[in-house]
């Protein structure tokens, strides 16, 4: 009759070894717990979470108390629902990196308005939120290769009011990031923005003025990027496009004061000038020119004079004085 070997249990004929019914209570093998810290440091490279955070939460998901460890049998459970998190991790990555360069394009030009009416046409929606991951992919392919129609932006009367706080307070948020972007002082960009408009110390930036400048620090953030900008990659980088007598204005500009062509590579330098050119264009055409009534034919050089006397005449006992007033006057000089 076959005896049990010392030490061991007996067990029913055709059954496992002895260990297999206690083996899913032992404690997670080594390369189990590389397998799951592998997933959970990826995990935390993509969220704002501790490492002690996840492992809180994956005995939460499978319904063990914290203190209690993890055991063998856990693991195919464990694996899974990391890999679970690690994927909405990633899709949700993947989201904001396409929402950062979308909101960074529709900054350029007149992008906005056309991603707008694109996608109230396209999908029914008027906000970007309201669009799926692949829509938002859709929408940043089209705008990256310009096949998007931009539409030109509509221009607002100017008013001679001071900037609204909330204006002034997108000014500044561009200020900074220009001065991050450039190192040079946000102190010195506010006061080339000053006297780009004109105002004494002292004074406020009007409101009409607003529009302006933000076109102004937009494009050169835009193009302090650019490692060879040209007269189109600046007139790209503007919020209101130029008009054509704008970009011959522009060109005879640079071809004048630099000698440069539309094809040639900017320095720092041209490509500041030349948006201030722009801006003092664009800023004071409405300032000088003149108002139609008071332009006087140049056929009528004696104008006030007629109207006076055509007034008077219209007046007997007034024209009467005004005639002896002036017999007495020459007979005194007389």
């Amino acid at each position: 009759m076959t005896q049990p070997i010392s030490g061991m249990p007996a067990r029913p004929p055709g059954d496992g070894p002895a260990t297999s019914s206690v083996a899913g209570e032992q404690p997670l093998s080594t390369q189990q717990r590389t397998v799951l810290e592998r997933l959970i440091t990826r995990l935390v490279a993509l969220t704002r979470q501790q490492s002690a955070e996840v492992w809180a939460g994956i005995k939460h998901d499978l319904g063990l108390k914290n203190e209690m460890p993890l055991l063998s049998r856990h693991f195919p459970a464990a694996e899974q629902n990391l890999t679970q998190r690690l994927d909405a991790a990633q899709q949700s990555h993947s989201n904001r990196q396409t929402l950062a360069q979308l909101t960074e394009l529709l900054n350029l030009g007149n992008n906005r308005q056309a991603v707008s009416d694109f996608i109230r046409q396209q999908y029914g929606q008027t906000a970007l939120s309201q669009l799926s991951p692949e829509q938002l992919k859709g929408v940043l392919t089209l705008l990256q290769n310009n096949e998007l129609s931009i539409p030109q932006p509509q221009q607002r009367p100017g008013t001679d009011r001071p900037l609204l706080p909330a204006e002034h307070n997108t000014l500044n948020q561009l200020v900074t990031k220009l001065a991050a972007a450039t190192g040079e002082s946000g102190k010195l960009i506010w006061q080339s923005m000053l006297e780009l408009s004109g105002v004494k110390t002292g004074e406020l930036i009007p409101a009409k003025q607003f529009t302006h400048l933000v076109t102004w620090l937009q494009a050169r953030q835009t193009l302090s990027t650019q490692p060879a900008p040209t007269l189109h990659t600046l007139q790209a980088a503007l919020k209101q496009p130029l008009e054509p007598q704008e970009w011959d204005q522009l060109q005879d500009h640079a071809r004048q004061h630099w000698q440069v062509t539309a094809q040639s590579v900017l320095t720092t330098a041209q490509v500041q000038d030349l948006l201030n050119q722009v801006f003092l264009r664009r800023a004071e055409r409405p300032q000088h020119a003149p108002e139609i009534g008071d332009i006087q034919p140049i056929h009528r050089p004696f104008a006030p004079l007629y109207d006076t006397v055509k007034a008077m005449s219209a007046r007997p006992g007034l024209m009467l004085i005004a005639l002896l007033v002036a017999f007495a006057v020459l007979w005194l000089v007389l």
